[in-house]
């Protein structure tokens, strides 16, 4: 930790979190013992897994022996890729491990700070260990992160079945409360929301009804959903049907067929915000059959509206023509209908929607051609459909925690459809990807540049992509890590679900990430706001300048506060890593800690700096910006003149001003 400052600010932090809250707001949002906690729940391909059994590698020097890493190890990957495979596949209908090997996720923040820790490779496969080291440098307790890894692989029922992960994470919360003496904050990043939402629901079902709510209120303080796939996330589909390597050092069949493996696979899958299943809560104490069938219904608007909602059609597919039978043995089973042109050796073109694909209609109807096809529906209909807590393919109603604010990254070119065609290959080859429908900034662009017509949304998601420009060994790693320990891009359409959780009246403020003056902050109060429609600022946008959109609930219940984050150019990988998200995330809680906050959210007037690292060098005006709050100071080892400029050590009263 340097400077003075942050000695202040770590020591003023704690005598604040000391104090029993009280503050000037009718006492709706405070703390009552002051020791918050964080937990952290972990997206997809985002813990550590390790190695739960000896595995001989024939023709190879490295062997898997217990707690060896198995995923990420680029080592072992590129060294015996055969035996890594084996310890990271499952058994795609029962997901039981490999005969030969098991994996089993990793424990503490270890397991999901740096997946692959080296010189070259720990920085790499770094997910949450900046997150970390800003909690450290404000003088966070180490008891006070708590880090709830699980193995990203699984259903959700397979989770609590195989390795009671929510009775664990239940405890987990228990435990925070009785050492710290407050409830926790819950950081979910990505499919870790999607575990969090099953977990509340579970919950439901494992306490008394009305211990539930109680529960909650005691346990958990704010939960911070950043990234998260709220209505699914079409890259699944891709590679279900066809595999995503991104740097991998195997082909993308067998990509395919190894995150096929998985029963989490599934679980991101896009859906449409219209459909549902019944709800399981209130069956569960009915007088009916608790294990009856659950219908996956839709409302009427489902039939009214194009693409289920969505931008456009999810996926549209090529049938194989009858000159593909070796390839596709059962191509018998064809449809009349289509036979006509199945003579003429021309391929019929079919188009999908989300709820086809979550219904099942897209796999049932291209089982004739795809083996995997009964894969999928079996995974669809008994973990997800069928499963006896929640099915997780239906829209998220806002949790009934105290305070939730939604995060997510905008305006970047983020996949939304796919066309596919078969390959002539046998599977898991048999199918390719001939064109891609992106989105980006409110328009609809296929692959190669040209408009599309859909329904665009106001924005665009948070693509996370893989430069493939280099082909050298660091940036295979570098692509390799980038993809494997980040979950997929997720559109707009679904990130932004969560803005039907605001109420009826919305205060919106656009201000620049990066340091500012209030100058360039611009607010609209009580905007209205109109259910399962989109929230569009009328407010201007200067094109060098990246902003941050709040939209924070005005009129929201008593005791309970909702907001929604909005971070330009922000990518699904990089947002738990992004300075500007961190500083306002530590600005919330220390506002809601604070026992003389006179605000319901933190002022954006003004950002200045918080640590040294906020504090550079102006060329222009040749002094250190922010001269009220930094000065040049050279200590040893400096290499520029930015290095030398620190914050004063008479600026411990800095956050104050965010009360």
């Amino acid at each position: 930790m340097r400077g003075g400052h942050v000695m202040l600010l770590a020591s003023s932090f704690l005598l604040i979190l000391l104090r029993v809250g009280g503050g000037s707001d009718g006492g709706e949002f405070n703390i009552e013992h002051g020791k918050l906690s964080g937990i952290i729940i972990p997206g997809f391909a985002s813990t550590q897994l390790r190695a739960w059994s000896i595995l001989d590698c024939p023709y190879s020097p490295l062997d898997f022996n217990p707690l060896d890493l198995v995923w990420l190890d680029t080592t072992k990957l590129l060294s015996a890729v055969n035996c890594w495979l084996k310890c990271m596949m499952l058994d795609p209908y029962n997901q039981t491990d490999h005969p030969e090997c098991k994996s089993r996720p990793d424990s503490g923040l270890s397991a999901i700070t740096e997946l692959d820790p080296g010189y070259i490779t720990g920085p790499l496969s770094s997910v949450w260990k900046d997150w970390v080291k800003w909690c450290i440098e404000f003088g966070i307790e180490a008891n006070a992160i708590i880090a709830a890894p699980y193995d990203w692989r699984l259903s959700p029922s397979k989770l609590e079945e195989r390795d009671l992960y929510f009775h664990k994470l239940k405890l987990t919360f228990e435990t925070a409360l009785k050492l710290r003496g407050g409830p926790s904050i819950v950081f979910a990043h990505s499919m870790g929301n999607n575990v969090f939402r099953y977990f509340l629901e579970w919950l439901k079902l494992e306490i008394a009804p009305k211990m539930y709510m109680k529960w909650l209120d005691e346990h958990i303080h704010a939960y911070f959903a950043v990234g998260a796939p709220l209505l699914g996330s079409i890259e699944t589909v891709k590679a279900t049907l066809s595999g995503f390597t991104s740097g991998l050092p195997v082909s993308e069949g067998t990509a395919r067929l190894m995150f096929n493996s998985f029963g989490s696979s599934v679980w991101m899958t896009p859906f449409s915000k219209h459909c549902r299943t019944e709800n399981v809560y209130s069956k569960h104490f009915s007088s009916g059959n608790k294990k009856g069938h659950l219908a996956y219904l839709c409302d009427e608007h489902e039939f009214q509206t194009n693409f289920s909602g969505w931008p456009t059609n999810i996926i549209n597919i090529e049938i194989p023509s009858n000159r593909g039978d070796e390839a596709y043995p059962s191509f018998i089973g064809v449809t009349h209908a289509n036979m006509s042109d199945m003579e003429c050796g021309i391929p019929t073109q079919l188009s999908f929607s989300a709820r086809e694909v979550a219904d099942g209609t897209f796999f049932r109807t291209i089982s004739d051609y795809d083996p995997d096809s009964q894969r999928f529906l079996y995974q669809l209909e008994k973990s997800y459909h069928g499963d006896p807590i929640l099915n997780p393919l239906t829209p998220w109603d806002r949790p009934p925690l105290k305070n939730i604010f939604c995060i997510y990254g905008i305006d970047l070119k983020t996949e939304v459809g796919y066309y596919f065609a078969p390959s002539g290959k046998p599977y898991p080859d048999n199918w390719i990807v001939t064109d891609v429908i992106y989105e980006i900034e409110g328009s609809l662009y296929s692959r190669s540049g040209n408009l599309v017509e859909g329904n665009p949304g106001a924005s665009s998601g948070d693509e996370t992509v893989c430069y493939r420009m280099f082909q050298s060994l660091l940036i295979w790693i570098f692509c390799f890590s980038y993809w494997w320990q980040s979950d997929l891009q997720v559109p707009y359409h679904s990130l932004s679900w969560c803005k039907n959780w605001l109420g009826s009246k919305v205060n919106i403020t656009r201000a620049p990430q990066s340091e500012h003056d209030g100058a360039d902050v611009q607010v609209h109060l009580n905007v209205e706001h109109k259910p399962e429609s989109d929230i569009i600022p009328n407010m201007t946008r200067s094109p060098r300048v990246k902003y941050i959109t709040y939209y924070e609930d005005s009129e929201s219940l008593p005791g309970k506060r909702t907001a929604v984050w909005e971070l330009d150019k922000a990518n699904h990988r990089h947002i738990v890593r992004s300075s500007t998200l961190m500083r306002e995330l530590w600005l919330e809680m220390w506002h809601d800690i604070h026992p003389d906050k006179k605000s319901k959210f933190v002022t954006k007037a003004t950002r200045g700096p918080l640590r040294d690292e906020d504090c550079y060098w102006d060329y222009g005006k040749a002094r250190c910006t922010w001269p009220e709050h930094c000065e040049y100071r050279y200590l040893f080892g400096d290499v520029h003149l930015g290095q030398s400029c620190r914050l004063k050590n008479s600026s411990a009263d800095l956050l104050l001003h965010y009360v």
